[in-house]
């Protein structure tokens, strides 16, 4: 007997699966909050060093990086974002 594209369907299962689901889709909000912050930046001609990409990048608080996108708008130094 074979068994192919079982798919084991324990409420214990189920579970984990919507967990890993909703941790991909915050995850992937919050990639794409940072990289539109980045194209913002890029576009007003604010030069990011190295670090604050990194800082940016590695942001994975959707609230904040919303924060740091508004402020974006406005700042005349990069630094500024952080204030």
């Amino acid at each position: 007997m074979t068994v192919r594209n079982y798919r084991f369907k324990s409420e214990l299962a189920e579970m984990f699966r919507a967990e890993g689901r909703a941790e991909g889709r915050a995850e992937g909000e919050a990639r794409g909050r940072a990289r539109a912050l980045l194209i913002v930046l890029a576009a007003r001609g604010l030069p990011v060093t190295e670090s604050v990409r990194e800082r940016i990048q590695a942001c994975t608080d959707c609230t904040l990086l919303e924060s740091w996108f508004d402020r974006s708008l406005e700042v005349t130094i990069v630094e500024e974002l952080f204030d």
